[in-house]
């Protein structure tokens, strides 16, 4: 029979699953060995229970037909009561072990996979982001790689219980009878078959429950990031209806999946009552013949019920596998994403920053046939204050997102120091720079965490400093718990302008060789703007700073202004050369000041 390309990937998944499990095969032999003996001493038992009752039995028809010295051995009886007992709780025991040591098994794999998600993560390119939404990412991240913890835990053991169950009981079986056992064998093919059908299908629904389950998360994060506009522009009814959609979608595949994995136990219990049926008139006519005992009968019964069990547990296991691949292909697509350019072996390193920036005919599109940044060229000194301004869209962010190494070259270089940023070590790269963008990110957080965010290690007196340049610290103090004062979430206890100062102290702290101020004083008010605007004049002293503004007013004392339109420089000079020039930065400067 030819497999299907589904067929070939989930059995893919499932060998590199397991891989995870590799490094730790010595526990994994050890648990296996404890399931073996939990089986054993289980399986045993209806062989015991089969005699016992043989022995009543004997001993009642001895009676009935008034043998001289007939009688129940009940010394003998409690005997193998008291060796059942015995052997239940040594199952028992060694079922414990089993399921203590694949506990610590299942989380040591899960605790090695989610490390590497979040490696991949820190890995990835900027690019991958901007493409996939955050809810997306989130439901690999979380809901994925949970569905396979539970999976391992749960199916993992079972599975291995009943392999060696089936096996165990096949064996006691042929023992007892092997006519009887023949018969027992006939419909187990029936079962495999009907499960292999029906778990095939459910693998199809399953994909797709995984698949609308990550969009409900971006969906949901997407909605809750943005309540506020929602509310704003009247769109709760627009975004309800969207949901729903996703929602309907999850639902159906959801249903369709549970339903159809569903239907494997009642078809497999259905096939075991036939054939216990068959086993029950069959062992009834060998014992009327006397090729058995009475006992040998009621254990193989339960033998058989016993090994429908496991078949029943292993197709139940199926369908639950059947999410799993579809959890572990969407996380190993996460692992399996195209990284950050490898850095070199033997990467530069620049000791004493001085900040003297330089790019060398530059071409840059996010799409190949899309160029954004399109041969550009400049060199900045060090010490500069280069502001770099234009409409929306001329490529001013992605200037410096370049310059800090986010985003890979179509051609040119980019120098710091006469040194090729793509020859130094990422992380020495970016810790020449601090940043300030118009979107604040603080975290869940004391306000003197959020600072030293800025440098590891810092003092609290480097911390006051800090914020007492970026004019944060008046503010800070007059919170009860004053630098301990415990940020929310969204940092919603504090003004958008407190949040942006508050960035702008964590700049202040890293003391980079070069600053990326983003539009870093829009948030606050005009009176905020002046105190930060002196206390960045002094930051920026003898350091090189790239300022990206639309206030044309507030970058008058700029080294250079780079006016860039469509990814290109179409004028560069000093604030007031550009307004002899009467070009477009003149245009772009009075038309903040007209009023119609």
């Amino acid at each position: 029979m030819i497999k299907t390309n589904r067929e070939i990937a989930s059995k893919t998944i499932i060998f590199r699953l397991l891989g995870y499990l590799r490094p730790q095969k010595v526990k994994l032999v050890i648990i296996f060995f404890m399931a073996v003996l939990s089986t054993v001493f289980s399986i045993v038992s209806p062989k015991i229970l089969g005699n016992t009752t043989t022995i009543v039995f004997n001993g009642v028809m001895e009676k009935y037909n008034n043998i001289p010295g007939a009688r129940i051995n009940f010394e003998y009886i409690l005997d193998l009561l008291l060796l059942l007992t015995v052997l239940y709780i040594i199952s028992a025991f060694f079922s414990y072990l089993q399921q203590y040591l694949m506990a610590e098994l299942v989380q040591n794999t899960i605790f090695n996979l989610r490390n590497a998600t979040y490696k991949k993560l820190s890995n990835l390119p900027l690019s991958y982001f901007d493409s996939v939404s955050h809810g997306e990412i989130l439901s690999r991240v979380t809901n994925d790689i949970d569905n396979i913890s539970s999976t391992l835990q749960q199916s993992l053991t079972q599975l291995i219980t009943a392999a060696i169950t089936l096996l165990g009981i096949l064996i006691m079986m042929l023992i007892i009878s092997p006519l009887m056992t023949v018969i027992a064998l006939v419909t187990l093919p029936l079962s495999f078959i009907s499960a292999a059908v029906i778990t095939k299908k459910s693998q199809i629904f399953f994909s797709g429950q995984q698949k609308e389950l990550g969009k409900l998360n971006g969906h949901v994060e997407e909605m809750f990031t943005g309540h506020q506009i929602i509310k704003a522009f009247g769109q709760e009814d627009l975004a309800v209806e969207k949901f729903e959609k996703i929602n309907t979608r999850l639902y159906n595949s959801s249903w369709k999946a549970q339903f159809i994995s569903g239907i494997v136990f009642p078809m497999i219990n259905l096939i075991g009552n036939i054939g216990y049926v068959v086993i029950s008139v069959a062992g009834s006519i060998l014992v009327l013949k006397k090729s058995i005992e009475i006992g040998d009968i009621q254990a193989f019964i339960q033998y058989s019920r016993q090994f429908t069990y496991p078949i029943m547990q292993t197709a139940n296991i199926a369908s639950i596998i059947q999410s799993t691949i579809a959890s572990a292909e969407r996380v190993f697509q996460l692992l399996d994403e195209a990284e950050e350019t490898p850095e070199k072996e033997n990467p530069e390193r620049i000791l004493f920053p001085k900040g003297e920036v330089e790019f060398d005919k530059v071409y840059f599109g996010y799409q190949d046939n899309n160029l954004i940044i399109d041969n550009l060229s400049i060199h900045v000194a060090p010490g500069s204050k280069i502001a770099i301004v234009g409409p929306t869209g001329a490529g001013k962010t992605t200037l410096v997102n370049l310059l800090m190494g986010f985003y890979d070259l179509n051609m040119g270089r980019i120098l710091i120091d006469k040194v090729d940023i793509h020859s130094l070590k990422r992380n020495e790269l970016r810790k020449m720079f601090g940043i300030v963008l118009q979107d604040t990110w603080l975290f869940n957080g004391s306000i003197r965490d959020n600072i030293s965010y800025g440098k590891k290690g810092a003092s609290p007196e480097q911390i006051i400093n800090a914020a007492k340049a970026a004019h944060a610290d008046h503010f800070i103090r007059t919170f009860p718990r004053g630098y301990d004062t415990v940020l929310d979430e969204e940092a919603t206890n504090i003004s958008q302008g407190q949040k942006q100062l508050l960035t702008i102290a964590r700049a202040f702290l890293a003391d980079p060789a070069i600053l990326i101020l983003d539009e870093a004083t829009s948030n606050v008010d005009t009176r905020t703007e002046l105190l930060i605007q002196k206390a960045m004049t002094d930051l920026m002293k003898g350091r090189t700073s790239f300022v990206i503004a639309h206030r044309l007013s507030t970058i008058k004392d700029a080294d250079s202004i780079l006016v860039m339109e469509n990814g290109k420089i179409i004028e560069t000079g000093s604030h007031f050369e550009l307004l002899k020039k009467k070009g477009v930065y003149s245009e772009l400067y009075y038309s903040q000041f007209t009023i119609k």
